[in-house]
């Protein structure tokens, strides 16, 4: 097979592992309602099953393992009644962005290769483990989420919140909104060192404008639902801010300062009035006007 033809079975699986994705990921965000629905449950069995194959016939092995394993969770889901909780949606969530991940670097990357995806793998085995173990435990009538569900529900909630805000204009006052309920996050688990000091990298991230504000949203969000995830299912020694997310913290504030030196004042009355109001909270612009009172 020559490469055009090769590439062009490479994109066709994909696009398709990506909509297999969409599938699982609305289907477990919904777990407790879709695992009482046959058909979701076997529509997120199939696509499970689907990229699983795809992979295998690319020689994708790591695909491959990890659509497999999740495969098996769903079909632990298709033949048994479970009660689901949060800390079961968690571990499914946790599968989800281990295959996620792979299959984003698989199209970021014509020269992707198993070799490379070590390092998921062994987070992906780990977190699939913990989900095998805690369906036998729900199976045999234990399980029970406790403060976990708290947290889950906690930082799942704040998720949503932080998520609508960046679907809304970039401006001083829909940042500060979302740094806010980035800090609140701290309150959910004051005694994890780890989730504490991840929290505040997050948190100073949010204020980077070196990069576009979508950037800097799906690398945020992203970060808090893995470590969330972690921090649900007591894992929390493993929550480690990715060089990404570290880079748009050590960044933020010389980008800050660096867009600061950037605002411009136009000329006219209403086109000044509009710049102050979009580079500058309420309280900033009480400043500036008790400033420009005193100077009249």
């Amino acid at each position: 097979m020559d490469i055009a033809s090769q590439q062009r079975i490479l994109g066709y699986f994909i696009e398709e592992a990506k909509e297999h994705l969409q599938t699982l990921e609305q289907g477990i965000l919904q777990l407790g309602t879709s695992s009482q629905d046959t058909e979701m449950v076997n529509e997120m069995f199939r696509a499970a099953h689907s990229v699983k194959g795809g992979a295998a016939m690319l020689g994708y092995s790591s695909i491959q393992k990890t659509a497999h394993r999740l495969e098996d969770s769903f079909k632990i889901l298709k033949e048994n009644s479970i009660p689901v909780d949060q800390k079961l949606e968690s571990l499914f969530l946790g599968g989800y962005d281990c295959l996620q991940d792979l299959i984003e670097r698989l199209e970021n990357s014509a020269e992707f290769k198993d070799e490379d995806a070590v390092g998921i793998l062994e987070q992906a085995e780990s977190n699939f483990v913990n989900l095998h173990d805690y369906l036998q435990e729900l199976l045999a009538g234990g399980g029970g989420a406790g403060d976990t569900v708290n947290f889950a529900d906690r930082v799942k909630e704040t998720l949503k919140k932080m998520l609508q805000l960046f679907k809304q204009p970039d401006n001083e006052q829909n940042r500060q909104q979302i740094q806010g309920l980035c800090q609140s996050l701290s309150e959910i688990a004051p005694e994890e060192a780890n989730w504490q000091k991840f929290v505040k990298i997050a948190t100073q991230a949010t204020s980077n404008r070196k990069y576009p504000y979508n950037t800097v949203a799906q690398i945020i969000i992203k970060e808090i639902k893995q470590a969330g995830d972690l921090l649900s299912v007591s894992q929390a020694s493993k929550i480690v801010p990715s060089k990404n997310l570290q880079q748009l913290a050590a960044t933020a504030a010389v980008s800050n300062d660096t867009a600061a030196a950037k605002v411009m004042i136009p000329k006219d009355v209403r086109g000044a009035a509009i710049a102050l109001l979009k580079n500058f909270n309420k309280t900033e612009l009480t400043q500036i006007v008790k400033i420009l009172s005193s100077k009249l």
